[in-house]
Protein backbone atom coordinates (compact mmCIF):
# COMPACT_ATOMS: atom_id res chain seq x y z
CA UNK A 1 0.00 0.00 0.00
CA UNK A 2 1.58 3.22 -1.19
CA UNK A 3 1.11 6.33 0.95
CA UNK A 4 -0.14 9.43 -0.85
CA UNK A 5 -0.43 12.28 1.65
CA UNK A 6 -1.93 15.45 0.16
CA UNK A 7 -1.32 17.53 3.26
CA UNK A 8 0.99 20.49 3.94
CA UNK A 9 2.49 18.84 7.03
CA UNK A 10 3.30 15.22 6.24
CA UNK A 11 6.01 14.11 8.67
CA UNK A 12 7.73 11.76 6.24
CA UNK A 13 7.57 13.34 2.80
CA UNK A 14 10.25 15.90 1.90
CA UNK A 15 7.92 17.63 -0.57
CA UNK A 16 4.24 18.50 -0.40
CA UNK A 17 1.74 16.99 -2.82
CA UNK A 18 -0.90 19.67 -2.34
CA UNK A 19 -1.14 20.24 -6.10
CA UNK A 20 -3.52 17.57 -7.47
CA UNK A 21 -1.43 17.19 -10.63
CA UNK A 22 1.65 16.37 -8.53
CA UNK A 23 -0.34 13.93 -6.41
CA UNK A 24 -1.74 12.17 -9.47
CA UNK A 25 1.73 11.86 -10.97
CA UNK A 26 3.02 10.42 -7.68
CA UNK A 27 0.17 7.88 -7.58
CA UNK A 28 0.87 6.75 -11.13
CA UNK A 29 4.56 6.36 -10.26
CA UNK A 30 3.61 4.19 -7.28
CA UNK A 31 1.48 2.01 -9.52
CA UNK A 32 4.32 1.67 -12.01
CA UNK A 33 6.72 0.85 -9.16
CA UNK A 34 4.56 -2.09 -8.10
CA UNK A 35 2.09 -0.80 -5.51
CA UNK A 36 -0.98 -3.01 -5.14
CA UNK A 37 -3.14 -0.21 -3.71
CA UNK A 38 -2.77 3.45 -2.72
CA UNK A 39 -3.91 5.20 0.46
CA UNK A 40 -4.84 8.87 -0.03
CA UNK A 41 -4.81 11.09 3.07
CA UNK A 42 -5.91 14.69 3.53
CA UNK A 43 -5.28 15.08 7.27
CA UNK A 44 -1.99 14.43 8.98
CA UNK A 45 -2.25 11.89 11.78
CA UNK A 46 1.28 12.39 13.06
CA UNK A 47 1.57 12.90 16.83
CA UNK A 48 0.75 16.49 17.73
CA UNK A 49 -1.01 17.31 14.45
CA UNK A 50 -3.97 19.67 14.49
CA UNK A 51 -7.34 18.27 13.35
CA UNK A 52 -8.69 19.31 9.96
CA UNK A 53 -12.32 20.15 9.21
CA UNK A 54 -14.13 17.77 6.86
CA UNK A 55 -14.57 20.48 4.22
CA UNK A 56 -10.82 21.16 4.10
CA UNK A 57 -10.02 17.46 4.04
CA UNK A 58 -12.40 16.94 1.12
CA UNK A 59 -10.94 19.90 -0.73
CA UNK A 60 -7.57 18.18 -0.55
CA UNK A 61 -8.50 14.61 -1.46
CA UNK A 62 -11.45 14.80 -3.87
CA UNK A 63 -9.58 16.47 -6.78
CA UNK A 64 -6.96 13.72 -6.54
CA UNK A 65 -9.44 10.85 -6.35
CA UNK A 66 -11.48 12.23 -9.23
CA UNK A 67 -8.40 12.80 -11.37
CA UNK A 68 -7.20 9.24 -10.77
CA UNK A 69 -10.57 7.74 -11.70
CA UNK A 70 -10.14 5.86 -14.95
CA UNK A 71 -6.37 6.47 -15.01
CA UNK A 72 -5.23 4.04 -12.32
CA UNK A 73 -5.95 0.33 -12.24
CA UNK A 74 -5.19 -0.48 -8.61
CA UNK A 75 -7.63 0.13 -5.71
CA UNK A 76 -7.69 3.44 -3.87
CA UNK A 77 -8.09 3.82 -0.13
CA UNK A 78 -9.11 6.96 1.76
CA UNK A 79 -7.27 7.61 5.02
CA UNK A 80 -9.97 9.22 7.19
CA UNK A 81 -11.95 8.76 10.37
CA UNK A 82 -14.84 11.00 9.27
CA UNK A 83 -18.08 9.55 7.88
CA UNK A 84 -18.76 12.50 5.58
CA UNK A 85 -15.29 12.33 4.06
CA UNK A 86 -15.55 8.57 3.65
CA UNK A 87 -18.88 8.77 1.80
CA UNK A 88 -17.64 11.46 -0.59
CA UNK A 89 -14.35 9.68 -1.21
CA UNK A 90 -16.09 6.40 -1.98
CA UNK A 91 -18.39 8.20 -4.39
CA UNK A 92 -15.24 9.57 -6.07
CA UNK A 93 -13.67 6.13 -6.48
CA UNK A 94 -12.17 4.93 -3.19
CA UNK A 95 -13.04 1.34 -2.28
CA UNK A 96 -11.35 1.15 1.14
CA UNK A 97 -11.60 3.39 4.20
CA UNK A 98 -8.50 3.41 6.41
CA UNK A 99 -9.65 4.54 9.86
CA UNK A 100 -6.76 5.32 12.20
CA UNK A 101 -9.21 5.78 15.07
CA UNK A 102 -10.59 2.23 15.02
CA UNK A 103 -14.18 3.62 14.95
CA UNK A 104 -13.58 5.71 18.07
CA UNK A 105 -13.81 9.24 16.62
CA UNK A 106 -16.97 9.35 14.45
CA UNK A 107 -19.91 7.14 15.47
CA UNK A 108 -21.33 7.30 11.94
CA UNK A 109 -18.30 5.95 10.12
CA UNK A 110 -19.08 2.24 10.47
CA UNK A 111 -22.60 2.71 9.12
CA UNK A 112 -21.32 4.87 6.24
CA UNK A 113 -18.83 2.20 5.19
CA UNK A 114 -21.38 -0.61 5.59
CA UNK A 115 -23.95 1.20 3.46
CA UNK A 116 -21.51 1.86 0.62
CA UNK A 117 -20.08 -1.65 0.54
CA UNK A 118 -16.49 -0.46 0.89
CA UNK A 119 -13.84 -2.28 2.88
CA UNK A 120 -12.60 -0.91 6.21
CA UNK A 121 -9.21 -0.91 7.91
CA UNK A 122 -9.57 -0.72 11.69
CA UNK A 123 -6.38 0.56 13.27
CA UNK A 124 -5.60 0.42 16.96
CA UNK A 125 -4.96 3.77 18.59
CA UNK A 126 -6.04 5.78 21.58
CA UNK A 127 -7.04 9.41 21.87
CA UNK A 128 -6.31 12.04 19.23
CA UNK A 129 -3.07 12.99 17.50
CA UNK A 130 -2.36 15.43 20.35
CA UNK A 131 -3.12 13.04 23.22
CA UNK A 132 -2.09 9.60 21.96
CA UNK A 133 1.27 9.39 23.70
CA UNK A 134 -0.28 10.36 27.03
CA UNK A 135 -2.46 7.26 26.67
CA UNK A 136 0.41 4.89 25.86
CA UNK A 137 0.11 2.89 29.08
CA UNK A 138 -0.57 -0.84 28.90
CA UNK A 139 -0.88 -3.69 31.36
CA UNK A 140 -0.05 -6.05 28.52
CA UNK A 141 0.42 -4.33 25.16
CA UNK A 142 -0.38 -7.39 23.04
CA UNK A 143 -3.42 -8.36 25.08
CA UNK A 144 -4.68 -4.77 25.29
CA UNK A 145 -4.22 -4.07 21.57
CA UNK A 146 -5.96 -7.31 20.68
CA UNK A 147 -8.84 -6.70 23.08
CA UNK A 148 -9.40 -3.13 21.87
CA UNK A 149 -9.37 -4.23 18.23
CA UNK A 150 -11.90 -6.94 19.09
CA UNK A 151 -14.12 -4.20 20.55
CA UNK A 152 -13.78 -2.24 17.30
CA UNK A 153 -14.70 -5.33 15.27
CA UNK A 154 -17.83 -5.75 17.37
CA UNK A 155 -18.73 -2.10 16.81
CA UNK A 156 -18.37 -2.57 13.08
CA UNK A 157 -20.44 -5.75 13.07
CA UNK A 158 -23.22 -4.01 15.01
CA UNK A 159 -23.31 -1.34 12.28
CA UNK A 160 -23.69 -3.96 9.57
CA UNK A 161 -20.10 -4.37 8.39
CA UNK A 162 -19.51 -7.80 6.90
CA UNK A 163 -16.49 -9.45 8.55
CA UNK A 164 -14.90 -10.29 5.20
CA UNK A 165 -14.69 -6.55 4.42
CA UNK A 166 -12.65 -5.69 7.52
CA UNK A 167 -8.87 -5.53 7.87
CA UNK A 168 -7.13 -4.84 11.18
CA UNK A 169 -4.00 -2.80 11.87
CA UNK A 170 -2.26 -3.03 15.27
CA UNK A 171 -1.24 0.62 14.98
CA UNK A 172 2.56 0.59 15.14
CA UNK A 173 3.63 4.05 16.33
CA UNK A 174 0.15 5.16 17.41
CA UNK A 175 -0.41 5.62 21.16
CA UNK A 176 2.64 3.40 21.67
CA UNK A 177 6.13 3.94 22.97
CA UNK A 178 8.92 2.43 20.85
CA UNK A 179 9.04 -0.70 23.04
CA UNK A 180 5.30 -1.18 22.46
CA UNK A 181 5.69 -0.89 18.69
CA UNK A 182 8.56 -3.37 18.59
CA UNK A 183 6.55 -5.71 20.81
CA UNK A 184 3.59 -5.53 18.45
CA UNK A 185 5.83 -6.42 15.49
CA UNK A 186 7.44 -9.28 17.41
CA UNK A 187 4.09 -10.72 18.47
CA UNK A 188 2.13 -10.11 15.27
CA UNK A 189 1.27 -13.82 14.79
CA UNK A 190 -0.50 -13.89 18.16
CA UNK A 191 -2.50 -10.76 17.31
CA UNK A 192 -3.44 -12.17 13.90
CA UNK A 193 -4.51 -15.51 15.37
CA UNK A 194 -6.72 -13.86 17.98
CA UNK A 195 -8.44 -11.49 15.51
CA UNK A 196 -8.73 -13.84 12.50
CA UNK A 197 -8.75 -10.97 10.02
CA UNK A 198 -6.22 -9.83 7.41
CA UNK A 199 -3.49 -7.69 8.96
CA UNK A 200 -2.14 -4.35 7.75
CA UNK A 201 1.10 -3.00 9.24
CA UNK A 202 2.35 0.56 8.71
CA UNK A 203 5.90 1.02 10.07
CA UNK A 204 7.16 3.32 7.32
CA UNK A 205 9.63 6.00 8.50
CA UNK A 206 7.95 6.24 11.92
CA UNK A 207 9.64 7.67 14.97
CA UNK A 208 9.84 4.34 16.84
CA UNK A 209 12.63 3.42 14.40
CA UNK A 210 14.85 6.03 16.07
CA UNK A 211 15.17 3.69 19.05
CA UNK A 212 17.38 1.55 16.83
CA UNK A 213 18.63 4.04 14.21
CA UNK A 214 19.36 7.11 16.29
CA UNK A 215 17.99 10.57 15.61
CA UNK A 216 17.68 10.30 11.83
CA UNK A 217 15.07 12.40 10.04
CA UNK A 218 12.05 10.55 8.66
CA UNK A 219 13.24 10.60 5.06
CA UNK A 220 16.41 8.71 6.11
CA UNK A 221 14.61 5.80 7.79
CA UNK A 222 13.94 3.62 4.76
CA UNK A 223 16.57 1.01 5.66
CA UNK A 224 15.00 0.69 9.09
CA UNK A 225 11.59 0.57 7.47
CA UNK A 226 12.81 -2.30 5.29
CA UNK A 227 13.72 -4.32 8.38
CA UNK A 228 10.32 -3.69 9.95
CA UNK A 229 8.53 -4.55 6.69
CA UNK A 230 10.48 -7.80 6.45
CA UNK A 231 9.56 -8.71 10.01
CA UNK A 232 5.90 -7.90 9.34
CA UNK A 233 5.75 -10.03 6.19
CA UNK A 234 7.52 -12.96 7.84
CA UNK A 235 5.07 -12.69 10.74
CA UNK A 236 2.10 -12.96 8.39
CA UNK A 237 1.08 -9.40 7.48
CA UNK A 238 -1.13 -9.23 4.40
CA UNK A 239 -0.56 -5.53 3.61
CA UNK A 240 2.31 -3.18 4.43
CA UNK A 241 1.79 0.58 4.13
CA UNK A 242 4.92 2.36 2.87
CA UNK A 243 6.31 5.58 1.42
CA UNK A 244 9.16 4.24 -0.74
CA UNK A 245 7.17 1.89 -2.95
CA UNK A 246 9.83 0.83 -5.46
CA UNK A 247 12.30 -0.13 -2.72
CA UNK A 248 9.77 -1.82 -0.46
CA UNK A 249 8.30 -3.88 -3.29
CA UNK A 250 11.71 -5.59 -3.55
CA UNK A 251 11.81 -6.08 0.22
CA UNK A 252 8.33 -7.56 0.30
CA UNK A 253 8.90 -9.92 -2.62
CA UNK A 254 12.02 -11.42 -1.05
CA UNK A 255 10.35 -11.70 2.37
CA UNK A 256 7.37 -13.40 0.71
CA UNK A 257 9.66 -15.98 -0.87
CA UNK A 258 11.31 -16.70 2.48
CA UNK A 259 7.88 -17.10 4.09
CA UNK A 260 6.66 -19.32 1.25
CA UNK A 261 9.61 -21.66 1.59
CA UNK A 262 9.07 -21.94 5.32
Amino acid sequence: MGILNVTPDSFANPTSLRDPADAVAAALRMEADGADLIDVGGESTRPGADPVAADEELARVLPVLKALHGRIRIPLSIDTYKADVARAAIAAGAVIVNDVSGLSRDPGLARAVAETGAALVLMHSRGSSKTMYAEAHYENVIGDVTSELQDALRTGAAAGLAPERVIVDPGVGFAKRPSHSYGVLACLPAIAAALDRPILVGPSRKSFLREALGNRPAAERDWGTAAAVTAAVLAGAHIVRVHAVAEMVQVVRVAEEIRRHG
